[in-house]
């Protein structure tokens, strides 16, 4: 049985997607909001949807700074009673044939996905163990099954799950719950981004590159972008992480997705089938040939 727990919850990448949606829920539902966003537009239109309880504060996670100024603006709105929740939302793709992928794509990749989701929470971390609070991490199903062309991104999300579950065990002693969300596909404007960037990408490969991984890389990206556009509504996810934030004992692990019972069998296929014949059912999906 849940109880409600009301308090206050910061949220990093509340500008689109499902920062934003669980940013707005969360408000309707009497919490205090602090929506991290990167651009001063962006906290503006977050405002015009939201409740006087929810506070734009701009955060770029890559920027010590505005973490730091983050942190200060929070502290002194919530003063003793402490943080009830930090939803680590923020992150981004870089995909690409990794032989051609350069190496300060990569970095940034880890930079936010990872770094970033770090340093946010060692700022926020005094407040979360004054209120018994909790940390959610916003994964993804590529933390767990890799991908041709998405290496980046899988690795970030692979490195995300175990910073979660590492975070768990160490913050045990103080009663402070780390819990990862691992969505699916997500219809958001996320896929009209990935096709901007694919546009992008194929533009600015070597005819060398493009000869070899061109149109493979396209179908790969298309097909990504089609599985987006069908996928499930940020404020399912949304629904998920106040489940998370308010449930007496929560779960490690929530999944949610429109596959998800695919998605559980390809999971279990991963761990007793061998890796060639896990490669060759996505290959056989992309219509890779050997």
């Amino acid at each position: 049985m849940n109880q409600k727990k009301e308090g206050a919850v910061v949220i990093t990448g509340a500008s689109t997607g499902v920062g934003r949606a669980t940013a707005l829920l969360l408000d309707k539902q009497g919490y205090q909001v602090f929506a991290g966003v990167r651009k001063e537009r962006d906290a503006e239109l977050i405002k015009l949807n939201s409740s006087v309880n929810l506070t734009p504060i701009i955060l770029d996670v890559t920027k010590i700074e505005q973490i730091k100024s983050a942190t200060e603006i929070v502290l002194s709105t919530i003063g003793e009673k402490g943080l009830l929740g930090l939803v680590n939302n923020a992150g981004i793709l870089v995909d690409g044939p990794l032989e051609y992928l350069a190496i300060d794509e990569l970095r940034w990749q880890f930079e936010v996905n990872v770094i970033g989701q770090v340093a946010v929470t060692q700022a926020f971390l005094p407040m979360i163990r004054q209120a018994k609070g909790r940390i959610i991490n916003i994964g993804s199903v590529s933390g767990k099954i890799s991908s041709p062309f998405f290496s980046a991104l899988c690795a970030s999300k692979f490195a995300l799950e175990a910073l979660t579950d590492s975070l768990r065990m160490e913050l045990h002693p103080w009663g402070i719950e780390v819990i990862l969300v691992e969505p699916g596909s997500i219809a958001s404007a996320a896929p009209d981004k990935v096709e901007a960037s694919l546009q992008k990408k194929l533009a600015n490969m070597s005819p060398i590159a493009r000869a070899m991984y061109g149109d493979i890389y396209k179908f790969s990206l298309e097909q990504l972008i089609k599985s987006n556009r069908m996928g499930i509504a940020p404020e399912e996810v949304a629904n998920v992480i106040q489940k998370a934030l308010e449930a007496n004992k929560p779960k490690t692990r929530y999944f949610v997705s429109k596959e998800k019972v695919i998605l559980n069998l390809l999971l279990m296929l991963a761990k007793i089938l061998p890796d060639r014949v896990c490669d060759a059912i996505q290959l056989q999906d992309l219509e890779l040939k050997n």
